[in-house]
């Protein structure tokens, strides 16, 4: 199968870690690889590196190739500017579709700055879903078996009818959701039927563009004249095209939650969208004092629940504190409580506003 890696995010959620010339998916978040290598050495075997897309900014494009050296330079290409999901994924079929003479292909779709542990799993589940979208026009999502009630992801839920293939379950999918808030959670919870949605997408290049015809017909109509200019000097001029006449908007709003023929495969590999400085602390090892420290030079004395990070190694020193994020970077600090880190974003939006761009 074809996989369509999708790596043009700003992670916002990271700064002052994250910037937009060198984002979350190309940062060392946790562990010794950046989470774009992390998602790479995860599909290895899936695919020949000739079938890996990787979709993202034009600003990113170089860094990208650095980190990936095996992935074919044409097969990284670039956006002029984010336009969300549903015309990555459009590009993405547009290009499988002419390098394949309009032959049905299987393509995967996945972030590429997601937390999976589990390779084996993973690429189980993977495996499944592309033998069932060689086999039918079903559009296939992967639903992860929710833990707890989480309030930062969105949901699906699921219908009774079960179909089970190589010992995974997969249902049709009644409803999307969105991210709920406590209470709603916890009823998603209890009744058993709601799974996280990983935003990981398997389907046949036939079964999405028709779904593109039929419910985007807008962005649909662009794609016979872009398809013409893959692999050739316009490409990226009619790229821009594309980009500036299609609006943005999410593969979620834009196709499936409007598609009939949608189904879910169940997989319990862990997973984590790593969506802000907290959950780094809840997925990262820490010392008796629950602290956690991404840096060699701390000195802490009565503090509790804490995350401290350096990337200057200067000595942070924490006194009777507790619940605090503190991320330091060569010319910025963050510091917030640790329940406060989705707000990250607000600071990044700040910025924009007083027109502080050194920082962002």
């Amino acid at each position: 199968m074809y996989i369509v890696l999708m790596a043009g995010g700003a992670g916002t959620r990271f700064w002052p870690r994250s910037r937009k010339d060198n984002p979350k998916q190309l940062l060392k978040i946790i562990g010794k690889r950046t989470m774009l290598q992390d998602t790479y050495d995860r599909i290895k075997g899936i695919t020949e590196n000739e079938k890996i897309l990787i979709i993202t900014g034009e600003n990113l494009k170089a860094e990208i190739i650095r980190q990936l050296p095996d992935i074919p330079e044409k097969n990284i290409i670039a956006e002029p500017f984010g336009r969300n999901t549903a015309p990555c994924i459009a590009l993405a079929s547009a290009v499988i579709n002419k390098r394949e003479n309009g032959n049905p292909e299987v393509m995967a779709v996945l972030p590429a700055d997601h937390l999976i542990t589990n390779f084996e799993a993973f690429q189980k589940t993977l495996n499944v879903a592309g033998k069932v979208a060689r086999q039918s026009e079903t559009l296939i999502t992967i639903g992860i078996k929710p833990l707890y009630p989480e309030t930062g992801y969105g949901y699906i839920q699921r219908n009774a009818k079960i179909t089970e293939l190589d010992g995974q379950k997969m249902y049709p999918v009644k409803t999307f959701a969105e991210k709920p808030n406590l209470e709603t959670a916890e009823r998603f919870l209890s009744s058993g039927d709601f799974y996280w949605n990983a935003g990981i997408f398997v389907w046949s290049t036939q079964a999405i563009l028709a779904e593109f015809e039929s419910q985007m017909s807008e962005l649909y109509d662009l794609i016979p004249k872009l398809q013409e200019k893959i692999d050739s000097s316009e490409m990226d001029q009619e790229i821009l095209k594309v980009y500036s006449a299609t609006k943005s908007i999410s593969i979620d709003y834009a196709i499936m939650e409007g598609a009939n023929n949608v189904s879910v495969i169940e997989s319990d590999f862990d997973w984590s969208d790593v969506g802000s400085w907290e959950a780094v602390y809840n997925l990262s090892a820490k010392n008796k004092f629950k602290n956690v420290s991404y840096t060699d030079n701390t000195v802490e004395i009565d503090s509790r629940n804490n995350f401290f990070h350096s990337d200057s190694k200067k000595l942070i020193a924490a006194i009777d504190v507790e619940d605090l994020i503190v991320v330091e970077t060569e010319d910025a600090i963050l510091i917030c409580k640790r329940d406060s880190s989705q707000r990250v974003k607000e600071v990044v939006d700040k910025l924009r506003v007083k027109d502080m761009d050194t920082y962002l």
